[in-house]
């Protein structure tokens, strides 16, 4: 009887792989699909990424005595605020940074290869090749920011694609907020006895597990960044509001993201002050061994479960594969798939149990 099971098993997996296979070889009968697909699942992707940010306050105002309908209301009326303050005092002093960044930039280019080439004069003395090193480095980092350029305007060159996207978000992102534990009841209604048990518990690991990760590293980013940006106003760092904002965005990158952001702005120091580097060097230090030993255990504690060096191998990968829009998606991508084998292996027996009785 094993041996019939592995082998429908088999033919299975075989017939699987010749649909996938067929389907890649007539692609474009469904690329119409594929199309529709994508443009739904972007403003599914951010609106759910909105509902994991902004779900517990909903929480906190249904726990208040405010009902479902006024308490999402009363969400959407904070987001509104939140953006029209980052709007008001924010952008302005951003984009007057970057403004003076672009008029400054020929003579902080000059300034830099002039401090570069007299720490090249010491090239022979190393123990290693700075010179491969920089052209190395340079390359890395300018294909990131190249490709992180792309991936935005990839996104926002379809005005059609934008508009609908932009409609679609607010809607999935109330419908999520108001009718969130139907959705699994009704994604499992087809199915019945073990696999809906599976289901469910796989489901409910996935939700627990994109939960911890969002609201978490959200919350650790933004206080990293504010630490940053305390520290570099204290020392006189010029473009810190601007340099902050930067390690905002790739804090959310694990591991790798706080010293991508510590590159500009350990150029900007050394070309505004050479001394100006170890202030940074070392406010960037106290600042990551306060995130890593005190924010992030008591943010985010041990939820995902994930080794260091897992953590770093997945983003490095994923970089090489999406760039940054791989690296943002990589940990999560990765959890998930994690738990999904987690849950099949646990449920390995009662599959195969199941198999069998139906196959009697």
């Amino acid at each position: 009887m094993a041996h019939r099971v592995w082998f429908q098993t088999g033919i299975a997996v075989i017939l699987t792989l010749i649909i996938i296979w067929l389907i890649m070889q007539v692609g474009v009968i469904f690329q119409p699909i594929g199309t529709i697909i994508t443009t739904v699942f972007i403003p599914i992707l951010i609106g759910g990424l909105f509902f994991y940010i902004t779900e517990p306050i909903k929480r906190f105002f249904e726990r208040r005595g405010l009902n479902r309908i006024v308490s999402i209301l009363t969400v959407f009326i904070i987001i509104i605020i939140v953006v029209a303050i980052f709007m008001t005092l924010l952008v302005p002093v951003i984009s007057d940074q970057i403004r003076t960044l672009i008029e400054m930039w020929p003579r902080l280019q000059r300034d830099f290869l002039e401090l570069l080439d007299i720490v090249l004069l010491y090239q022979d003395d190393l123990p290693f090749d700075l010179s491969q090193m920089l052209d190395q480095g340079l390359e890395q980092v300018t294909s990131l920011f190249s490709g992180l350029a792309g991936n935005i305007f990839s996104i926002l060159s379809g005005t059609v694609s934008v508009l609908l996207t932009i409609v679609l978000i607010p809607f999935f992102y109330f419908f999520m907020m108001k009718d969130h534990e139907r959705l699994v009841p009704a994604l499992l209604s087809p199915f019945d006895g073990t696999f809906k048990q599976f289901l469910s518990e796989l489901l409910h690991d996935i939700d627990k597990t994109l939960r911890a990760f969002i609201q978490g590293q959200l919350l650790v980013s933004t206080i990293l960044a504010i630490l940053l940006f305390i520290g570099y106003s204290i020392i006189g760092l010029e473009y810190a509001l601007l340099l902050a904002m930067l390690a905002l965005l790739l804090n959310i990158i694990p591991f790798i993201g706080p010293w991508m952001a510590f590159i500009p702005a350990a150029i900007l120091a050394t070309i505004q002050d050479p001394w100006m580097l170890v202030w940074v060097s070392i406010i960037t230090l106290v600042a990551q061994q306060a995130e890593s030993n005190l924010i992030t255990p008591n943010v985010m504690g041990q939820s995902l479960q994930l080794h260091p060096l897992t953590v770093i191998t997945v983003v490095l990968a994923a970089g090489n594969i999406g760039g940054f829009i791989g690296m943002l998606i990589a940990i999560p991508t990765y959890a998930i798939i994690k738990v999904v084998v987690i849950n099949i292996w646990r449920y390995r027996t009662d599959f195969t149990q199941a198999f069998l009785r139906k196959t009697e």
